[in-house]
């Protein structure tokens, strides 16, 4: 069992048998999505979230473990390490409580303390200590030498080393802690002199604001430490000194006298110059990382439901960049997103060739035989959407017998947050050398809407406009956590091998940059891929990379059907089996309802012990698999075995005949078209208690933001999102939701939209 097995059991109350079997998988190489999906049987059905916390607990232990490893070999070279010590720091958990434990022993600066160690005074502070002494003046004069002057010298130094030892004792520590957890009040003041500078008004809420910190959302946090960082405010956390350094007290000071007169000096001392600093900014520290979590969690989980973004697919789209000075940039793409011509054309002020962008607009429509239209929701989008809309409702096309018809091209608006990162990159320059910056923004509007995943694993997720003080966190964490995200949603959408990008395909489970060059590069001189078997044809692809990626790779057309499903090549062997007592091939399986429903999944399945399958509802039963006999563990029958000898069982079985059901089905929806209110275009066209239409744009742990078609958000704050309580914004909207919202607040001067979806029907 894994050294950790038990402690990450206890903490994440986990099963045992289910952590040790994740870490042993993960050990091997397995990556989470792969777990998560193919080895049911062997974690119990964890999903993607228990088994990222598994991982994340077992490599902060392993930090937790180098940390202790390098504590104890200073120590030990300090010559004071004891069993009991040693005992002590293996047996911790806690890194907090590791480094109290470490710190007497700590190389520090020198410390006043250590000055007047070194001037003999440690065994004048241990009589002090023990509170027994009648007249301590009296015998600190047996310590007057050298460069210690007088008697108030030496006890001065003797308390010295007094409040260096309350400050590194762990129960002190923990008292002071407890105060802080308890009643810490976290205050921001501006700078005086930085109160009319340019930036400071952002943060004028916080000019004159304190609150418990307990209560303080992250939000709240992160734009106090953003103006601190600036030079506009000063934060800091305190509790009452006062009583904290009486709690103290109580602990060291037993009775009335001149020893216990001095080590209330001493301890008051230590409090004001030593462990209030200290555990100020151990909760400064603690609040930023709380900060960081929850602000991070709102990002990927926006991230997530952006990448998830229903895909318009495979059709023929014109995307339209909007603009006015500089017209609009138009790129005409072919189905599978290939540019296949781009112009500029000039509708609006101040060219306004209305005449010309109208002939221009219709003549790309029939020649390229556009199926839909994604326009830019950034600047002139209103008005341009009207424009195309004017544009094709005169636009007649030829019907079935010859007869004229109006189009039916569809009209969308689509984001462009991060566009012009996307088009300055070294990705968007290797793929359009010859392309400027403005026809590679074009192409990316138009790609985002026939797959918003393929295109927007391009852009830094920090550019894609739903963070949170994504600039603010610990970029780190950020990292990790939103490249699991991305990860996570490449794999359960799953990747086309023979049109995704390298991009793409970097994030697909056991691959990476060097295998996804490897496969475009095959892919490029031997064409496509005709089945995933071939994959281990490609360079440095060999049998884990191919085991991690298989299932998560489709191949549309291949010869074996199952090519093109979730189902992982290692269970082939089951379809067929299911196939053929069904009396039909896997392809005449796949999709026929009828059939599936016939197939009893125990059949499958070998009997385990009845706490192997609990959650299952069945009992211990002889359901022998045709064919060879399968393993023998301890005695007892196991699941059926893949063409790779691991287990299929139960879940894996029912996860095959979802799939079978409806293969390769696409788990992000359909795109859906929206309209704005057409009576609304600016700011100065909204009236409080008006109802309008809008798109979800941002979502936080305060509110969300709507997009109500006048270049500016709204903020429906928290309270308004319903009519009952919410503690968590992503329980009742979603990203790109449209909605109807009220406006309840206009603030013009600060360019502010206060909305409401109280007591209005969705």
């Amino acid at each position: 069992m894994n050294k950790y097995t038990a402690h990450i059991s206890r903490t994440l109350n986990l099963s045992e048998k289910s952590v040790d079997a994740t870490l042993n998988l993960l050990d091997e190489g397995c990556t989470i999505p792969f777990i998560a999906r193919y080895r049911k049987e062997r974690t119990g059905n964890l999903d993607e979230v228990q088994i990222t916390r598994i991982s994340e607990m077992n490599e902060r232990l392993k930090e937790l473990d180098k940390r202790k490893a390098t504590i104890l070999k200073t120590i030990k070279e300090l010559e004071k390490l004891t069993p009991e010590l040693e005992k002590r720091i293996v047996a911790c958990w806690d890194s907090t409580e590791l480094e109290d434990i470490y710190l007497p022993y700590k190389p520090k600066r020198r410390t006043r303390a250590q000055i007047a160690r070194e001037q003999g005074l440690e065994p004048l502070a241990s009589l002090i200590m023990l509170q027994r002494e009648h007249d301590p003046k009296s015998t600190a004069k047996r310590f007057v030498k050298g460069d210690l002057k007088t008697e108030a010298e030496v006890l001065q130094g003797a308390q010295d080393i007094i409040a260096e030892i309350v400050s590194e004792d762990q129960q002190t520590r923990n008292t002071v802690r407890g105060f802080y957890r308890r009643e810490a009040i976290i205050t921001s003041r501006v700078i005086k002199k930085k109160q009319e500078e340019d930036g400071a008004q952002k943060f004028s809420d916080y000019f004159d604001f304190s609150e418990p910190l307990k209560r303080c959302n992250s939000h709240r946090l992160l734009a106090m430490r953003r103006g601190e960082h600036a030079g506009f405010l000063r934060v800091s956390i305190s509790i009452d000194d006062e009583a904290c350094t009486e709690r103290i007290k109580h602990q060291y000071i037993h009775g009335n006298g001149p020893c216990q007169s001095l080590i209330a000096e001493a301890i008051d001392d230590s409090f004001k110059r030593l462990i209030d600093p200290s555990i100020e900014n151990e909760f400064a520290t603690i609040s930023k990382e709380k900060a960081d979590e929850e602000a991070i969690k709102v990002f990927t989980e926006n991230l997530r439901q952006l990448l998830l973004s229903a895909p318009l697919g495979q059709k023929r789209v014109l995307a339209l960049d909007p603009g006015f000075a500089n017209g609009c940039k138009i790129a005409c793409l072919d189905a599978q997103g290939n540019l296949l011509h781009h112009e500029i054309i000039y509708p609006h002020p101040p060219k306004r060739l209305y005449a010309q962008a109208t002939v221009a607009l219709q003549r790309m429509i029939k020649q390229y035989k556009i199926e839909a239209i994604a326009i830019g929701n950034g600047t002139a989008s209103r008005e341009s959407k009207e424009f195309v809309e004017e544009t094709i409702g005169s636009l007649p096309l030829q019907g079935k017998a010859g007869e004229e018809t109006k189009t039916e091209v569809r009209i969308f608006t689509v984001s462009e947050d991060g566009a012009s990162i996307y088009s300055a990159s070294p990705t968007a320059r290797e793929e359009f050398p010859d392309e400027d910056v403005t026809t590679r923004g074009a192409v990316s509007i138009g790609r985002r809407l026939m797959d918003p995943l393929a295109e927007l694993v391009k852009i830094d997720p920090k550019s894609i406009g739903v963070g949170q003080y994504q600039h603010d966190v610990d970029q780190s964490l950020l990292k990790h956590s939103l490249d699991l995200t991305v990860e996570s949603c490449v794999n359960q959408v799953g990747v086309n091998v023979n049109t995704a990008s390298k991009h793409l395909l970097t994030y697909v489970s056991g691959l990476g940059p060097a295998l996804a060059q490897s496969i475009v590069d095959y892919r490029r001189e031997n064409g496509p891929f005709t089945s995933r078997s071939e994959l281990k044809k490609v360079k440095r692809l060999g049998d884990t990379a191919f085991q991690q990626c298989a299932g998560f790779l489709r191949i549309p057309g291949a010869d074996n059907p199952l090519d093109n499903s979730s189902v992982h090549p290692e269970s082939y062997g089951v379809v067929e089996q299911m196939a053929k007592d069904q009396g039909c091939s896997v392809q005449e399986l796949i999709g026929n309802n009828e059939r599936i429903k016939k197939i009893k999944i125990e059949k499958y399945n070998i009997t385990h012990k009845e706490e192997d399958i609990a959650g299952t509802g069945l009992k211990e039963q002889d359901a022998p698999f045709p064919g060879p006999s399968p393993h023998n563990l301890n005695g007892r029958q196991s699941t059926r075995r893949s063409e790779d000898g691991e287990d299929i069982g139960l879940y894996t079985l029912r996860d095959i005949l979802k799939e079978l059901e409806k293969p390769g089905l696409d788990p992000r929806g359909e795109v859906e078209v929206f309209e704005f209110d057409h009576n609304v275009h600016t700011i100065d066209d909204l009236v409080e208690g008006m109802e309008l239409p809008g798109i979800i744009t941002n979502i936080t742990n305060f509110g969300a933001f709507v997009d109500i078609g006048v270049h500016q958000d709204g903020l429906i704050h928290i309270s308004q999102l319903a009519d009952k309580f919410v503690s968590d914004p992503t329980q009742v909207v979603r990203l790109h939701q449209h909605v109807r919202v009220r406006v309840t607040q206009i603030d013009n001067r600060r360019n502010r939209i206060g909305l409401s979806m109280k007591h209005i029907k969705q």
